[in-house]
């Protein structure tokens, strides 16, 4: 049985730091692209950033409200994927979901998302 689970979120203040976890079960961690997104109030979900598991490459969301202060890293021996995130900003309020996607079959798993308020 496949499981994304999300730990971490919570409630910081404008500036503070947070760091989500996402461990992976039920699926070959090793082959997949892991990626993380986020979803604020009334909003679409876009994508944060991605790590291939693989080799470790990443990508960044091109976007300015983002840029430079969220890292993603994996730790494949644990099946992990973590998003460091830093100087948040009250804009960076949403649930941030886990996603698993294979390139091969193009299948795509999901957690079940975790909330960070930012907020004084």
């Amino acid at each position: 049985q496949v499981q994304l689970v999300e730990s971490g979120g919570g409630l910081v203040q404008p500036g503070g730091s947070l760091r989500l976890s996402c461990a992976a079960s039920g699926f070959t961690f090793s082959t997949y692209v892991m990626r993380w997104y986020r979803q604020a109030p009334g909003k679409e979900r876009e994508l944060v950033a991605s790590i291939i598991s693989a080799d470790g490459s990443t990508y960044y969301a091109d976007s300015d409200s983002m840029k430079g202060r969220f890292t993603i890293a994996i730790d494949n021996a644990k099946s992990t994927v973590v998003l460091s995130m830093f100087f948040l900003k009250p804009e960076d309020t949403a649930v941030y979901y886990c996603n698993a996607h294979s390139p091969q079959t193009d299948i795509d798993y999901w957690g079940k998302g975790i909330l960070v308020t930012v907020s004084s």
